[in-house]
């Protein structure tokens, strides 16, 4: 059985597609001869598009292009030249920066929901995930369920009851999604303005929200992915590292595709006294800690705590928040700075902190980087599904444990309404015995049995500037219920615990009330938009 499904296109496609993508039958490939702006559209896009790349631009973009010219295009002209220049710069001179001035758009289709976190672990790059929240995972590929099929699994004596399980998982989601959609379209009534259109999407992107939790963490997604050369060859690096197999054959394909665009900034990736010595310290480092944490605490309980700790921030913040935002407009040294800072009054202070926030009209406008004098770090524990969204924060810290059954899992209460609890129930059922039974032969793909609702723990360390980016755009109307509730606890225990009230004042975008229906405005906005174009 193959592990990826390729796609079919009629020769004419085949002759259009040739120009602009690296392949046409791999599930990576990377984006060429386009203009920039044609790039970033179609990752727009695919990520609230069931539709592979390929099928995307040929579907609805390739009609508003005038490709007449593009028949004799070939992206390896001027390639040779362009290598021996860098072989000058690069390994002559040994000038790493280079390698941030040529970046390339890289499809990523058919990675598991697993993988996919391994993708976007870096910070210097832009990603796109295929959505869980417009998009719905019943529809089939190549005639089978979207779940990772890996092939150590499946020759192993456990083949026939992971694809069996998975099938029957993907079953429940199915039948949860259609009986949740009917539940919500029967108790939300329409609102009088609201087109059939709207109504339904809502209703639908509602349902989604709810039963996302059944599927599978082996669940299929597709990623674009926007980086510098440099930034690739770090991806390459670290997958080709990673303790999972499908990370590493991935690294192989992805390194294939991108040596057709940029191959002298991936030079090293797989020289083995450079790039190959780079990935066996990464995998040593790992490999040694975790077998000395295992023996010095395994066994131990876990204790109960609450969902969202906050574990670390300085009593000092707020002191040292108004000495950095006098920092840059005086000629003092920060000691100077900081006793004066200690000296003002509280209407002093106060006036200080209005005059640097000033009057934010919408959450993009954030406060400057005086705010990034204060730390805070944060454990969670929360369902897989609001992790994956959270963990998209790139200007952050987040560490995460592996995906277990152990913590158990969140039923969400439109379910419960809806009369499905047992159908949910026993998908859990299924995915916690599944896990078991794979997690000794094969403790790294266990993970792909471990549906989206159970919950893991993370640790999540960020400034207040990010603070306010986050919280604010994860607690907007349209989010999901499972990460509103944790920016808003996040809120509550800066202000509250940590007493930084004036880090949480500025923060006045967040939005505390739970719409009926949260994706109902922003389809509202978009028919607008569609009907002023």
């Amino acid at each position: 059985m193959t592990v990826y499904v390729p796609e079919e296109f009629t020769p004419n496609e085949e002759d259009i597609l040739r120009r602009y993508f690296t392949n046409l039958d791999g599930p990576v490939f990377a984006l060429v001869n386009l203009p920039e702006v044609v790039k970033g559209a179609l990752f727009a896009r695919y990520s609230r598009s069931p539709k592979s790349l390929r099928r995307l631009f040929l579907d609805e973009f390739v009609g508003d292009l005038d490709i007449a010219g593009d028949i004799s295009v070939d992206a390896t002209i001027g390639l040779e030249r362009a290598e021996e220049l860098y072989e000058k710069v690069f390994f002559e001179y040994g000038d790493d920066s280079v390698a941030q001035l040529g970046g390339v758009h890289l499809a990523c289709e058919q990675a598991s929901n697993i993988l996919t976190k391994a993708l976007e672990w870096g910070r210097l790059m832009s990603y796109l995930e295929q959505s869980t929240r417009y998009i719905s995972y019943d529809a089939r590929l190549g005639g089978r369920y979207r779940f990772f099929r890996d092939p150590a699994v499946l020759s192993s004596r456990f083949g026939t009851r992971y694809v069996g399980d998975m099938d029957r998982m993907f079953d429940s989601y199915s039948l949860l999604l259609n009986r949740v959609t009917e539940h919500v379209r029967a108790t939300v009534p329409r609102q009088a303005g609201d087109s059939d259109f709207v109504y339904r999407t809502a209703t639908r992107a509602k349902a989604l929200d709810a039963v996302r939790g059944v599927l599978p963490a082996a669940a299929l997604s597709n990623v674009g992915i926007y980086g510098s050369g440099q930034a690739f060859e770090s991806l390459l690096i670290r997958l080709r590292s990673h303790p999972l197999p499908e990370a590493r054959s991935y690294a192989d394909l992805m390194l294939v595709e991108l040596r057709k665009v940029i191959p002298s900034f991936l030079k090293r990736v797989d020289l083995a006294d450079r790039g190959g010595r780079w990935s066996q310290y990464l995998a040593s480092t790992r490999d040694h800690t975790s077998a000395l944490v295992e023996s010095l605490f395994s066994g131990t309980p876990v204790e109960q705590v609450p969902s969202v700790q906050l574990v670390d921030f300085d009593p000092d913040a707020e002191d040292k928040l108004l000495e950095a935002i006098c920092f840059p407009l005086t000629q003092l040294p920060s000691s100077q700075l900081a006793e004066r800072v200690r000296m003002l009054g509280p209407t002093e202070r106060l006036a200080l902190l209005k005059a640097y926030i000033g009057d934010r009209e919408n959450r993009r406008h954030k406060p400057g980087r005086a705010f990034e004098r204060v730390d805070y770090r944060f454990d969670v524990l929360s369902d897989y599904g609001a992790f994956r969204d959270l963990q998209r924060h790139r200007m952050l810290t987040i560490e995460w444990q592996s995906l277990t059954p152990n913590h158990g899992y969140v039923r969400p209460e439109l379910v419960e309404e809806a009369g499905m609890t047992e159908v949910f129930d026993d998908a859990m059922a299924r995915s916690a015995a599944l896990y078991d039974a794979l997690k000794d032969e094969f403790p790294q793909q266990a993970q792909y049995a471990v549906s989206m609702a159970y919950r893991m723990r993370y640790t999540m360390q960020f400034n207040a500037r990010e603070a306010i980016h986050m919280l604010e755009l994860r607690s907007s109307p349209q989010g999901h219920p499972s990460y509103r509730r944790i920016a808003l606890e996040m809120h509550r225990l800066i202000a509250e615990q940590a007493g930084h009230r004036a880090v949480a004042g500025a923060m006045t975008h967040l939005t505390t009330e739970a719409p009926e229906l949260e994706r109902l405005d922003s389809e509202r906005r978009a028919e607008a938009r569609r009907g002023q174009s």
